[in-house]
Formats: structure tokens, C-alpha cells, sequence
């Protein structure tokens, strides 16, 4: 199993444990995040980019592929607001692979993966082309005005899911 984490930042040598910004979470353990490559292409955009991703799996039923999935033979998604698309043209991304040996599943559904313990990359992809590397992991980009209604919908759905940074989406009813 291959694992990650992204960020616009080079160079990163270590990987120290932090709190967790997610008020949710003990506060008292710091982490490590890494994501496996399934789930990758959910964060293959802007750090602070709004954005519901979604893809397919062995509980997706067949109207959930047809209403969220029938316009491309991709069976994963990727939405964000218009409003974003150039940024996601001119940023560059860095993918630092780790050993997933001291990395415990978190989130199947996400695929988060987190370590305790200080983490030094094994690897370092650069991308520079952030929808060619969604186009070439066969993940669709859609854009939208407002990525609210989707949110809504799709935590409902048969489909797994993630939603990334949605504080700093479009607000709801504009």
C-alpha cells in the first residue's frame, strides 16, 4: 500500500506529529496524516480549495452511479467552484510518499491514514499539472458555482466520499 501526503510546500524532511486542527479529534495525540492512493486525487488540488469528492464502491447502488456518475466512464469525482479553476492551473504540488508500516487506518471511507510518530518521506513527486494529474489517475474535474448542494446530497448517497475545506467555500444562497 502506498501512502502520502500533499502539500505546496518543498523540501519537507520530516514529518513531526501535530494536534489535530479538527476540533473533533483528541487533542491530546499528535498525528501524522497520510492518504492512500485511492483517495489521493481528493486532495490533487489547492490546499485551502473547497471541494466534494466522491467515487464509487461495492455499496454504490445503480441510481446513485447513473445521478452522479453517467457522464463520464470515471467512477471518481472531483468538484470544485469555478471560482477556483484558475488557482488549480497555476499551483504545484508536492506528493511525499512514506512507509505505511507505522501508519494505523483511520477513515476507510477518506482513506486517512495517521502515525504518531515522526515520518521522514521516502519519496518526493512533484506535479505541476494538477488536472492533468487528475485526467491521468481517470478522475473527473467538474466545476460549480456552489458546491453546497452537492455536500447535502452526496453524504447521503451510496457513493464514499470526502469533503475538504468547506469553510472556505462559497457561502450557502449566494
Amino acid at each position: 500500500m502506498r501512502l502520502f501526503h500533499v502539500s505546496e510546500e518543498q523540501n519537507i524532511e520530516v514529518f513531526e506529529p501535530r494536534i489535530p486542527s479538527r476540533q473533533d479529534l483528541d487533542q491530546t495525540i499528535r498525528l501524522v496524516w497520510a492518504i492512500n492512493e485511492k483517495c489521493l486525487p481528493n486532495f490533487l488540488t489547492p490546499r485551502n480549495c473547497p471541494r466534494v469528492c466522491f467515487h464509487s464502491n461495492a455499496l454504490t447502488s445503480k441510481v446513485d452511479k447513473t445521478r452522479y456518475l453517467s457522464s463520464s466512464p470515471s467512477n471518481h469525482v472531483v468538484v470544485i467552484e469555478n471560482k477556483w479553476l484558475q488557482k488549480m492551473k497555476n499551483t504545484k504540488l508536492y506528493l511525499y510518499e512514506f512507509d505505511s508500516m507505522e501508519f494505523n487506518l483511520f477513515d476507510e471511507n477518506a482513506g486517512y491514514y495517521v502515525s504518531e510518530k515522526n515520518q521522514v518521506p521516502i519519496n518526493c513527486i512533484e506535479i505541476t499539472d494538477l488536472i492533468g494529474a487528475l485526467s491521468n489517475r481517470n478522475v473527473e474535474l467538474k466545476t460549480v458555482d456552489s458546491l453546497w448542494q452537492l455536500h447535502d446530497e452526496v453524504q447521503h448517497s451510496t457513493l464514499g466520499f470526502s469533503m475538504c475545506r468547506m469553510k472556505f467555500a462559497t457561502p450557502r444562497g449566494y
